[in-house]
């Protein structure tokens, strides 16, 4: 046999078993596989909502359509706010969520979501992802039969609709204000009456003085679900959630019988969807703040004195807390010291180009 024949045979016989190999390899790491994903959010609110379907159309296109997941909004498995209870109990694969909405189980739940005056939304992605802190969350998550991963950010939101004016700490005592979570803890220490309330059902308290406030997300939501026609004040900053992250809880059972490719996809999808929703929210804002103030609504800053006094409040909250709460302790003082440094940081770079930019942008 000449040189060059056997050189092509030889390769060819090379290929055929490597064919042989990989191709079952490659369909064992890919199967069939279909996944319920239930969401807290409702079909109305496109950029929430919107990025669960994007996490889902990029698991099906990374496998081919071999693995997919179908997205349902809030209600139509389970009411939004038992969406970590249908996880953990397996009656679904996985859910599209804020970890703060279960702080009914445990406080902690707060930590890696949002709380009065913690991280923005990039020091949220550097903690989560360069300093443990998924790994932290992870350890106490599964204590509820799931794991979490970033799934979404809001970035720092609005402090809500007001139907008075807030020009002192005095007027927050008696306060009827619609808000979730731990900022609720937080307020009550200052004389508000904290409600929680579901999305829909905002609007029409509003409307009919059950609540003398609420806070949503931030402009873009907000115009959506029409406060302005109903509260005249609109304020800032949400204090309370400086970077609000939205997580995708999966049921451990079912993480663990994922192959490793399938929980790379999971993971990279789950990445993907982090981007987008922060990126879409800092895309669509502007234009719904300009149409919010065109269209009556009065922009204005808590004063220094009531921030200053909720930074107080707060900070006896994370200190009770703390002290009841081992798993809370442990995270909360990890999340704060990191917090913290950052702020070094930002204050030199970030801050000071932001704050330059911001004064002179109407020279450009």
């Amino acid at each position: 046999m000449k040189r060059r024949d056997f050189l092509k045979a030889a390769g060819v016989g090379a290929a055929a078993a490597a064919s042989a190999v990989a191709a079952p390899a490659i369909a064992q790491s890919m199967p069939e596989l279909k996944w319920r994903l239930t969401s807290s959010f409702p079909k109305s609110l496109d950029t929430l909502w919107g990025t669960a379907e994007v996490f889902a159309k990029s698991v099906a296109e990374a496998t081919d359509n071999k693995f997919r997941i179908e997205a349902f909004a809030a209600g139509e498995i389970v009411p939004g706010l038992q969406a970590a209870d249908a996880v953990s109990t397996g009656n679904v694969e996985m859910c599209q969520t804020a970890a703060y909405y279960f702080i009914g189980k445990d406080p902690t739940f707060a930590l890696p979501c949002s709380v009065p005056f913690g991280p923005n939304a990039r020091q949220q992605n550097a903690w989560q992802y360069h300093h443990g802190g998924i790994e932290l969350m992870n350890e106490f998550f599964k204590k509820y039969n799931f794991v979490g991963f970033p799934a979404g950010n809001t970035g720092c939101q609005m402090g809500g609709w007001f139907r008075k004016e807030i020009k002192e700490v005095s007027d927050l005592n008696g306060l009827k204000f619609r808000i979730g979570g731990f900022a609720g803890r937080v307020l009550a220490k200052l004389g508000v009456v904290a409600q929680q309330i579901a999305g829909g059902e905002i609007y029409p308290a509003l409307e009919k003085g059950t609540i003398d406030a609420a806070e949503w997300v931030g402009p873009y939501d907000d115009e959506k679900l029409g406060f302005q026609k109903v509260a005249q004040f609109y304020y800032y900053p949400g204090w309370w959630e400086g970077g609000t992250q939205v997580h995708h809880f999966i049921n451990i059972e079912k993480w663990n019988q994922l192959t490793p490719t399938y929980r790379s996809v999971v993971r990279a999808a789950s990445d993907q969807a982090n981007v987008w929703m922060t990126a879409k929210y800092d895309a669509s804002n502007p234009g719904a703040l300009k149409r919010l103030v065109a269209g009556g609504a009065q922009l204005k800053p808590f004063p220094g004195p009531v921030l200053d006094a909720c930074l107080k409040a707060a900070n006896e909250v994370y200190q009770e807390v703390s002290a009841a709460n081992p798993d809370f302790k442990k995270i909360w003082e990890n999340l704060w010291a990191f917090r913290n440094d950052e702020y070094l940081w930002w204050q030199v770079a970030e801050y000071t180009y932001d704050t330059y930019l911001i004064r002179t942008r109407t020279r450009t």
